[in-house]
């Protein structure tokens, strides 16, 4: 069983763009460009007005500036953690069946990607009002999804166990990417309080029983277990994400590392039930660990976001 506890709402000052600082950033144009077309892959052809209105806007945020949840989601590692994620949750037949029958991650999956990213960038970083409008609007769209699974077996979007398997994989995921990835690996205790804080958004989105620790974040994902299988589209899914994924030729010897990276990441029965190899250790290591520190370079370059009411730094100077 999950444990539960009270979700508390955490506040913080403005957020500004996370990664990197003012002493880190690149100002070479390399890492500019890198910078630009990074960001407007996955966050769409106007990333820089989405990243104005989610970090730029003021107010009270759900999270601590640097606390965990922040700290997590805005490392590169999340690049190896979200393919780990949905490997993951592939095994789920009702989770998968909703993603197979109702999302248009072949025809368009670079959409599909960035509104993702900027659902979990705005539960993150934006301002708490427009965390709520966006969680709102997600369930929105899920009290309109359901159907059966191959084996007939009735699911809904909105199903708060589902919720919660979706959730339970995606922060397992994200969190042991970035213990092994991130730029700054967190305590026990930060870890626990990562879990406690992410708990917040599966249960604004309607999941019950969430994990709030990461000793409970483990079991929940192994009590899972039971109800998981590899259903037909689970592994059509893998196939596209492994074998054929809609990356320019330019990007697949960094998206391969990234890849054998989140397969490597994966619990050892996730990769056996998908028919996934066991990649090396030590390379998958290695090839994940200079993957993210690309990438890392590259958002470290991006300007950060101008305050709302503020000057930018060319015009105060």
């Amino acid at each position: 069983m999950c444990d539960n506890h009270p979700m508390t709402h955490l506040e913080a000052p403005p957020e500004p763009w996370p990664p990197g600082s003012s002493a880190t950033r690149s100002r070479t144009p390399l890492g500019r460009l890198a910078a630009r077309l990074l960001l407007q892959r996955i966050a769409g052809p106007d990333a820089a007005a989405v990243r104005q209105r989610i970090h730029g806007t003021p107010g009270p945020r759900w999270f601590p500036r640097n606390g965990p949840v922040v700290r997590v989601h805005a490392d590169a590692s999340m690049f190896i953690g979200g393919i780990t994620a949905l490997l993951v949750q592939s095994l789920h037949p009702g989770a998968m069946s909703a993603v197979a029958d109702h999302s248009g991650y072949r025809s368009d999956p670079w959409g599909r990607l960035q509104r993702t990213a900027t659902f979990i960038a705005t539960t993150s970083f934006a301002p708490a009002p427009m965390a709520e409008r966006t969680c709102a609007a997600v369930r929105a769209v899920h009290a309109r999804i359901d159907g059966t699974t191959p084996a007939g077996t009735p699911y809904a979007a909105s199903d708060p166990h589902l919720l919660r398997w979706v959730h339970v994989a995606e922060a397992w995921s994200f969190l042991e990417a970035h213990q092994r990835y991130g730029r700054r690996p967190l305590t026990r205790a930060e870890e626990d309080a990562y879990v406690d804080g992410a708990a917040r958004v599966a249960e604004e989105l309607g999941a019950t029983d969430v994990p709030h620790s990461r000793t409970a974040l483990d079991q929940c994902l192994e009590g899972y277990r039971e109800e998981l299988d590899a259903i037909p589209a689970a592994l059509d899914t893998v196939d596209f994400l492994l074998q054929s994924p809609p990356i320019p030729a330019i990007g697949r010897p960094a998206y391969a590392l990234i890849s054998r990276a989140s397969v490597d990441l994966a619990p050892a029965w996730v990769r056996d039930m998908l028919q996934l190899p066991h990649p090396s250790p030590g390379a998958a290591h290695r090839g994940g660990r200079l993957a993210t520190r690309v990438i890392r370079w590259a958002l470290d370059s991006a300007p950060p976001p101008r305050r709302e009411g503020t000057e930018s730094p060319s015009q105060s100077q």
